[in-house]
Parts: structure tokens; C-alpha cells; sequence
């Protein structure tokens, strides 16, 4: 008897560990996967191109919400946890739901999902969304290519859209974008390395995704998403801290697997962190695994014009997902309007429009920012109509995208970038650069 299964995820791991763990194991029986996270996931079609030759027609998609009925109804005997940055108390909820409807409750040990490369890996992940994981990722390929390396980057999958579209994406030009129809984040996280001239590739089906990558790599880049663990199996694997949020290295998963095999561990935005914060984190890593080697930076922070900022009463738009599942209630943007004297915030919450309604109720703590939303050509009408209702001198936008090409804003807007920059001694570039293999 096949064991009946569900995997719970988010558009991402899920689809992942479905491919390489469950896909072609004639042990398992995948009745479905329940998503979260992600708007609109939810009564999708996991598709029988994807699926494979034991899902003839395809697995179907539910809410995470109907997982007990699930569970029961189909007496199941499995739930695979496969999404991330979540809290370690969520995840034991979820799994009380699951054992008390009668399933086994399992977490897939990240070596199995790791798929091994011929060329040399180097992974970039974080203990949080929003630690600066994406910038860390563009000076790792920096690095790289000051040693003659040409490098590829892989980002961690965001299928929003048509999922037989998406099975390897590859993103080298600006056309690429509007080819596969790029939602604001998924742009957020391709056009800064399109930007420097670097491939990225993205999709669904990673083990395609590397062998592709492969022929075009001496060195291919990891650039993680959320808090997940790498796909691919890493030579070096370095994990981004955010001491803005001391204590949550070891309160979520899988950051803190992620902690806990880290080689080069980077405490970022030291520079607008308190120092006590920064040595909690320290700390932790040095209790938790002191092997990794600690490199401390600072995530720079640049305006295309600061003058404009001082005394204005400004809106601040922030990347949508550290403010939403990454929990965090600012980031460079408000960082940005104290730093070049702005006279206040502007709350966005009294001119919500459509989904950021509901966005700003999932997601109370947001608070005073307005977070970059843009899953979808409804969620970007959204996102613009509320900007353009707030009643604001200036407009502060504080994504890695230049908002200004995907949405009209009616108001003067200014864009906020960060980069990474070290702090001090020993560096990123020397603690790569001691372990690049050959």
C-alpha cells in the first residue's frame, strides 16, 4: 500500500521537494499540496507536465486552512512540512493539526533536497527574509568574477504564474522579464543581477534549471529566498544575520538550520544596528556553530538624491516580503527618511486600495510603511492606486526594483538603494576567496 501524502508549502520548497523526493518514489501517493503565504496559490493545478508519470492529471492545490478536513477525509498517513520562515512554535502547530487528524508529521532533512553540481556551488542564504541576502549574493559574484570566474546565479523559485511556463526560466535582458511576465518581487530579485550583467536562471524543475546553468558556469551562485535551505549541494555555504532582530537566528525554521551549517556566517547592517544586538547575534553563532567564520557588514545605504528628503513629510515603500512574512516593521527605506532628516512618515493605511486591504490585516504589525506588493497585474493596480491616494510631499521607494517602470506614481518619488559593504577585518572577499575549491 502507497503511503497517501501531503505537502504543505508556498509555491517554492514544496514544488521542490515534490520533484526530488516524492515525484517518481512509487512509495508515496501526493493526494495534494495546501499552500500559504502566497496570494492566489491556493486552487491551482500542480500541472502533469511537472508532475510526472504517476500524476497522469496533475496534483491539485488547497488552502493551508482545510488541511484537518484533508487530512481526515483522505485518512491520510503523511504531512510534509516544505516552506519557510516560519516560527518553530507555528511549525508544531501545524503539526498538531496533522497528527491529531491522524497523519505523520515530517520535516525533510535538507540534504536529501540537495541536488549535486559539477561545478562549484556557493550559496547564499539567511537566517530571515529582508537580512540582505540578495546584496551579499551580488559581492559574492563581484568577487567571483575579479578571480576570471564566469558565474551564473540561481535564484530560489517564485512560480506565480502559469506553472508549465515556468520549468526553467532564464532571465539575461529586460525582455526576459516581461517574456515570463514578472511579477514586482520576482523582479525585485532578477534585475540587480541583470543589471551587472549577470544570467539568472529561476523556475520550478531545479534539477533542469542546474544542468542548464552548468553549461554556462565556472561558478554558480545560490541566491536563496526567504529563510529556505539551498537546493543545491554548496561548497561553501554562506548565511546572512540581521542583528535588528537578535534572537530570531535560532527561533525559526529553517534559519536555523541554516545557522547551523553555515561556513561563513554574515552579520549584516551593523552600521544602523545597536552594537549590543549585533554581539547577541555574534554570540549565538559562535555558541551554536563555532566553526562558521564571522564576516561583519554594513548594508550602504544610497539616495538618487537626499536633498529633497529633508523636512518632507514622505511615504515609504519597503520590500513587500520582509515587511509581511519577514515580520519586520521598517527597513532601508525608513532607515533612509530619519538618516536624511524627512519630517514624518506618512501612514499608508487610511488610503488602502483591493488586496492591500487585506494585506495590512494578515499582516498587522506592518504598521506606518507600505509595503511593495505586486503578486500579480491586480496587486500592482493596487499598490499604485493607494501611492497615488496618500497624501504625502514625497515618495520614498526602497525595493531593489525601480518601481517607476512598472507602476505610474503621480507624486515626486526618490529611490532608496543598499549595497553591501564590509565592515571591517577579515572580509567577505578574503574568507571566499581562502575557500573557493581548486
Amino acid at each position: 500500500m502507497k503511503e497517501k501524502v501531503i505537502i504543505m508549502g508556498a509555491a517554492g520548497r514544496d514544488f521542490h521537494n515534490f520533484n526530488v523526493y516524492f515525484r517518481d518514489n512509487a512509495r508515496y501517493e501526493v493526494l495534494c499540496f495546501t499552500a500559504t503565504q502566497i496570494p492566489d496559490i491556493e486552487n491551482r493545478m500542480y500541472p502533469p507536465l511537472l508532475a510526472g508519470g504517476l500524476y497522469p492529471e496533475g496534483i491539485p492545490i488547497y488552502s493551508d486552512e482545510r488541511l484537518f478536513e484533508l487530512v481526515r477525509k483522505n485518512k491520510v498517513d503523511l504531512v510534509a512540512f516544505s516552506y519557510s520562515d516560519v516560527r518553530h512554535e507555528e511549525v508544531m502547530h501545524k503539526a498538531s493539526v496533522a497528527t491529531a487528524a491522524g497523519a505523520d508529521f515530517i520535516i525533510i532533512g535538507a540534504p536529501y533536497t540537495m541536488i549535486a553540481s559539477t561545478k562549484t556551488v556557493i550559496s547564499v542564504c539567511a537566517v530571515r527574509t529582508g537580512c540582505g541576502k540578495s546584496q551579499t549574493s551580488r559581492k559574492i559574484i563581484e568577487i567571483l568574477r575579479k578571480t576570471g570566474k564566469k558565474v551564473v546565479a540561481v535564484r530560489h523559485p517564485m512560480p506565480y504564474g502559469d506553472l508549465t511556463r515556468q520549468v526553467v526560466q532564464r532571465f539575461a535582458d529586460y525582455s526576459d522579464f516581461e517574456k515570463h511576465d514578472c511579477t514586482i518581487e520576482e523582479r525585485e530579485e532578477y534585475e540587480p543581477h541583470v543589471n551587472m550583467g549577470v544570467v539568472v536562471y529561476a523556475g520550478i524543475d531545479y534539477e533542469k534549471i542546474l544542468r542548464q546553468a552548468e553549461a554556462e558556469a565556472d561558478v554558480i551562485v545560490w541566491d536563496g529566498g526567504n529563510n529556505d535551505t539551498p537546493f543545491f549541494k554548496p561548497d561553501i555555504h554562506v548565511v546572512v544575520f540581521d542583528p535588528h532582530r537578535p534572537g530570531h537566528e535560532t527561533a525559526y525554521h529553517p534559519g536555523e538550520t541554516n545557522l547551523l551549517l553555515a561556513d561563513i556566517a554574515v552579520i549584516n547592517k551593523v552600521d544602523s544596528a545597536v552594537p549590543e544586538n549585533v554581539e547577541r547575534v555574534r554570540r549565538a553563532i559562535e555558541h551554536h556553530n563555532p566553526r562558521a567564520a564571522i564576516v561583519l557588514a554594513d548594508s550602504e545605504l544610497t539616495a538618487d538624491n537626499a536633498d529633497p528628503i529633508k523636512g518632507k513629510k514622505v511615504l515609504v515603500i519597503e520590500d513587500g516580503p520582509t515587511l509581511t512574512h519577514g515580520e519586520m516593521a521598517y527597513g532601508a527605506g525608513v532607515i533612509a527618511a530619519r538618516r536624511f532628516g524627512a519630517a514624518a512618515l506618512v501612514d499608508p493605511r487610511p488610503y488602502l486600495t483591493g488586496s492591500l486591504q487585506q494585506t495590512f490585516q494578515k499582516y498587522p504589525g506592518i504598521g506606518t510603511v507600505l509595503p511593495a506588493m505586486g503578486y500579480g497585474k491586480r496587486q500592482m493596480k493596487d499598490l499604485q492606486d493607494t501611492i497615488n491616494q496618500t497624501r504625502c510631499d514625497l515618495v520614498l521607494t526602497a525595493t531593489p526594483v525601480d518601481l517607476t517602470r512598472l507602476i505610474h506614481i503621480n507624486k515626486p518619488s526618490i529611490r532608496i538603494r543598499y549595497s553591501y559593504k564590509d565592515n571591517s577585518a577579515p572580509t567577505l572577499e578574503e574568507m571566499i576567496r581562502d575557500r573557493l575549491p581548486g
